[in-house]
């Protein structure tokens, strides 16, 4: 996000002194992507934050993904994941449950009510979509409130934790790239503006307020990285608590955006899902399908044509309204469909001739395109219906 930002104390001048009111000097430590060659962040500490006293395993929770074989479209519904009390030990970090994952981006679910521990991905950004509750993400660059609706993007190796507020669970959709997570290049210019045509701009995005300064000693960082199998986990101990920076300025650092300030593009004939586009990574883009007046032509049909993923996978991720698409299938909210390359999909049936006329859908989902075939972790395995794919067709192999 090449939009710059300052917040706390910091010196005059890049790179020099900047010095403690006792005379002692903090110390710059520079956040960036690319190898030097593009967004960064300097930031400054009260303690050094290479220093580590002890590290041993961090036992991740279970990464393993199978091939969609047979292919089939699927229905995985999440909030059969986290359907009892069991969220009120959950946190978002430990507790998430791998639903669908490759080697470009996993996505995991979790409904959470306790406090995470201090934690970073250092395999690639984050795009963390809060269907429902509040909490406040507390991070190095400072403290975001968040609360339904928010898409909050977090940089790699951004050392943070996730504290749920409220009575009821925070359920996060979790989407974890490996790579960087960007707005759409072509709503930006050359120099990183949202541009007019964009369906955001840089005053709906919201920055960490702080600085966030606590005290502690001996203190625990969760870090996610590459390992022997693709994944691993490493429970650091610093010597100091990581929530010391007295100031930082730069064009990296988490923010948060809601889906409600996104003004959706639309037309006389459909559009096709590129127009719905919020964000991309290496690999897979990020769209949503927000509440919006639907096509104006005299002969519209307003729900989407029949069509064949050829170079993707589409996971659709219902988190709000009313889907008319997808009537008669058994899509509610906390659904996901995937929708495979090789796979033609489109609305169930009499959704296609229900939708002329229509003149406004009421409808909420976040929708991830992947460019490589996505597989089944434990938490999409768990809650499949074993009835979607048939529902097109009204009968299935047993009939």
């Amino acid at each position: 996000m090449a939009y710059y930002r300052q917040l706390g104390s910091i010196p005059p001048k890049r790179h020099t002194q900047h010095r403690t009111p006792e005379g002692g000097l903090y110390y710059e430590e520079l956040m960036g992507e690319e190898g030097f060659s593009s967004d960064s962040s300097l930031l400054y500490h009260r303690g050094i934050p290479s220093a580590v006293v002890n590290a041993v395993t961090w036992e991740l929770p279970d990464q393993s993904t199978v091939a969609n074989h047979p292919l089939l479209p699927r229905h995985l519904k999440l909030h059969e994941l986290f359907a009892g009390q069991e969220w009120k030990s959950a946190d978002v970090v430990s507790s998430r449950r791998l639903v669908l994952g490759n080697g470009d981006v996993r996505i995991s679910y979790v409904a959470a009510g306790a406090p995470s521990e201090l934690y970073r991905n250092g395999l690639g950004d984050e795009c963390v979509y809060v269907e429902s509750g509040s909490g406040t993400l507390e991070t190095v660059f400072g403290t975001l409130e968040v609360g339904q609706g928010d898409y909050v993007v977090i940089p790699r190796a951004t050392t943070h934790r996730w504290v749920p507020t409220g009575d009821e669970p925070l359920r996060a959709y979790c989407i974890e790239a490996n790579s960087h997570i960007t707005p759409v290049k072509r709503f930006l210019s050359k120099y990183g503006q949202l541009l007019e045509h964009a369906p955001y701009c840089e005053r709906d995005l919201r920055a960490p307020s702080g600085p966030l300064l606590v005290d502690g000693t001996d203190v625990d960082v969760l870090v996610k990285h590459r390992g022997p199998n693709g994944i691993a986990g490493t429970r650091y101990t610093v010597p100091h608590h990581p929530f010391d920076v007295v100031g930082w300025d730069g064009c990296l650092y988490p923010y948060a955006f809601n889906i409600s300030d996104y003004e959706p593009i639309t037309g006389r004939i459909h559009q096709p899902p590129p127009a719905h586009q919020v964000f991309e990574g290496n690999g897979f883009v990020i769209c949503n399908f927000v509440p919006r007046k639907v096509d104006y032509h005299p002969l519209s049909i307003p729900v989407p044509y029949y069509h064949s993923n050829v170079d993707s996978d589409e996971v659709m991720f219902y988190c709000g309204g009313d889907y008319a698409a997808r009537k008669g299938s058994g899509i509610a909210q906390g659904s996901i469909s995937l929708h495979p390359g090789g796979h033609t999909h489109g609305p169930q049936p009499g959704a296609y001739e229900r939708s002329i006329g229509a003149e406004f859908f009421d409808e909420l989902a976040v929708m991830v395109d992947t460019f490589r075939p996505l597989e089944l972790g434990e938490g999409g395995r768990a809650t499949e219906d074993p009835n979607y794919a048939w529902t097109w067709a009204g009968r299935g192999p047993q009939s």
